[in-house]
């Protein structure tokens, strides 16, 4: 009987398991399977005190309760592991366009600032619109719109002029020197972060943004001059 019941609980867990993972994003995912987990954890703590394996039920219960969050003597930091930037935003802005990056998902947003699309969002303009625009914008905004386009059709320089429009030409230069509120911004982070919250907030851009992980390289740089910019104040 207790085999039985088991395996129904793990049917049960398998399929709620398939059903997040069709509609979640990874941070949603990352919380079910912690929930799912501890779930799991504790149907096989009761199936095995059910038989008598009261030695092993016991830590296997408490592992449970921990990952539910309903043991206090969970360790610290515990549950912040799996949700360690909910809702945490970057934003990147330029005279032509403003960007912003989901730390969670990886997802790109943006704005148009300037134009006759001003105030319109990048997912509601088509590729080739997007496209043709590149070649009537300054270097800084055409860097950044070639770095959400890369996000949302990775093919769209097959389709370009290899011109200006084509998201090649001159490396984009700074307009001015970042101040300490833009690189809160492009880090995603609250005034007074620590240099642990920093830290922590450049490497997940970077493992995002990366040139080598097929990132921006415009984006790649910002997100290091904000890092630098911002730990200077804690030496």
């Amino acid at each position: 009987m207790p085999t039985i019941l088991i395996g129904l609980a793990a049917l049960i867990l398998l399929w709620w398991g398939l059903k997040l993972l069709a509609r979640s994003n990874p941070h949603t995912l990352a919380i079910g399977v912690k929930t799912a987990g501890g779930y799991g954890a504790l149907a096989g703590a009761v199936a095995l005190a059910v038989t008598g394996r009261v030695a092993i039920a016991v830590p296997l219960g408490i592992a449970g309760l921990a990952l539910l969050g309903w043991w206090p003597g969970a360790p610290a930091g515990f549950g912040q592991r799996w949700n360690k930037s909910p809702g945490q935003i970057s934003r990147v802005r330029t005279a032509f366009v403003e960007m912003e990056l989901d730390h969670d998902s990886g997802r790109m947003e943006g704005r148009i600032l300037a134009g006759p699309h001003e105030g319109s969002a990048l997912n509601d303009i088509d590729v080739a619109t997007l496209t043709q625009l590149l070649a009537a914008v300054d270097d800084e905004s055409r860097a950044l719109l070639a770095a959400y386009l890369d996000g949302r059709e990775p093919r769209w320089r097959e389709h370009a002029d290899g011109g200006p429009a084509s998201g090649r030409g001159r490396h984009a230069s700074s307009s001015g020197p970042m101040t300490q509120e833009e690189a809160y911004e492009v880090l995603g982070l609250k005034p007074g972060a620590s240099a642990d919250d920093i830290a922590r907030a450049h490497r997940t851009l970077m493992k995002k943004l990366h040139p080598d992980q097929g990132g921006s390289t415009y984006l790649a740089a910002r997100v290091n001059q904000a890092k630098d910019i911002l730990l200077r104040r804690h030496r």
